[in-house]
């Protein structure tokens, strides 16, 4: 998985690779696992051995290409990464099985 941030200067290159692999994990959670399951009112995984996030045996190699202007001020690097993983494996999924899928998580449409 690859992923590209313009952030600015950048003052800590190795933080900001590391802030951005964190948050594109947390991205591919959001986009393939998590949910909140409620039947009858009640949450069903309650806690975290019910409720799915990704496992180290999950996390795919993440390239982060930093390309940001140096002459930029600096930004934050942490939310990029999130909100662009869903979107990307959604769209692949569409270009392998021309099958559009518009709700989280991923993995329920794909059953």
């Amino acid at each position: 998985m690859v992923t590209a941030i313009d952030c600015g200067l950048v003052v800590n290159p190795e933080g900001v690779r590391n802030q951005v692999e964190g948050s594109t994990m947390m991205g591919l959670g959001a986009a393939l696992y998590e949910a909140i399951e409620i039947s009858d009112g009640i949450v069903l995984n309650s806690g975290l051995s019910r409720y799915q996030v990704p496992r180290i045996t999950d996390t795919p190699q993440i390239e982060v290409v930093l390309a940001g202007d140096p002459g930029d001020p600096s930004t934050g690097a942490g939310e990029p990464g999130l909100v662009t993983v869903a979107p990307a494996i959604a769209n692949g999924i569409f270009d392998a099985t021309a099958q559009r899928i518009r709700e989280l998580p991923l993995k329920r449409q794909l059953r």
